[in-house]
């Protein structure tokens, strides 16, 4: 049995598992830290051997008076209902992965603190700007073409959304490149759909519409209409608060002088 405590965000996680490749995954892609006197957010135990390899996105859940389950062909989550304590059986890695992704961004639904979203995030001159779009839209290319600009995600960005600010951490769940430990956050400045294309054009979106096309983009699984009204409610203020542009770029890095 290995113990060992993450932050997330604002958020201490103690996580336990009884096998070694197991907790590698936490301590290749998630910040160790050593607190003292802390009370963890959440305590999640791992076990391994459940399912068979990934099949499909596809999350059943179920909902009971205490209790919250998510099941994949690959994982398992039991989960209290206040999210305080979480059980994990997983596949492999991957499984490991996605079912982390699913549970903390429930946690943080729950809490109403703020919301994963399906994206890259830059830092540039103290400010982030995030990426999203389609699958094969760009946000890991747009991500690496970004380079030296620090980056605080490249797959899932970690967002922090109250009334007076909107802010972005350095998110440990990434896709392929490794977190920079520099910046843990940033004040968001602009959200950017993205769209391949032979030129460059930066089009500023009215909220409703870029409400609209963000709400695909969150990772999140809806199983009651309380949850689904704290979602919506995060992400009128996401859009109220920071300006959504459709962004057309060329494959290289000129597309920053239009954010920049």
């Amino acid at each position: 049995m290995h113990t060992l405590q993450l932050r997330i965000g604002e958020h201490l996680i103690q996580a336990s598992g009884d096998l070694q490749n197991l907790m590698k995954m936490f301590k290749k892609n998630l910040l160790p830290t050593s607190v003292i006197n802390e009370q963890p957010d959440l305590f999640i135990h791992i076990k391994d051997g459940y399912g068979v390899p990934f099949v499909d996105y596809s999350v059943d859940m179920v909902k009971e008076v205490n209790r919250i389950s998510f099941r994949r062909a690959d994982y398992l989550i039991e989960a209290d209902s206040d999210y305080k304590n979480a059980y994990i059986y997983a596949y492999d890695d991957l499984a490991l992965k996605h079912a982390l992704i699913n549970l903390y961004s429930s946690f943080i639904v729950s809490n109403n603190w703020g919301l994963l979203i399906h994206s890259s995030c830059v830092m540039d001159g103290g400010k982030a700007h995030i990426f999203a779009g389609e699958s094969g839209a760009g946000k890991s290319t747009a991500a690496e073409l970004s380079y030296p600009r620090e980056l605080l995600s490249d797959e899932a960005t970690l967002v922090k959304i109250t009334a007076d600010e909107i802010t972005v951490y350095n998110s440990p769940f990434r896709s392929e490149m490794e977190m920079d430990e520099v910046s843990q956050l940033g004040s968001l400045a602009s959200i950017n759909i993205l769209y391949q294309a032979p030129y460059n054009e930066r089009v500023a979106l009215r909220k409703s519409n870029g409400f609209i096309l963000l709400m695909d983009k969150v990772f999140y699984w809806a199983h009651d209409a309380k949850e689904t009204g704290k979602i919506i409610g995060l992400m009128k203020l996401l859009a109220n608060r920071v300006p959504i542009y459709e962004l057309h770029f060329q494959k290289n890095d000129t597309f920053w002088e239009l954010i920049s």
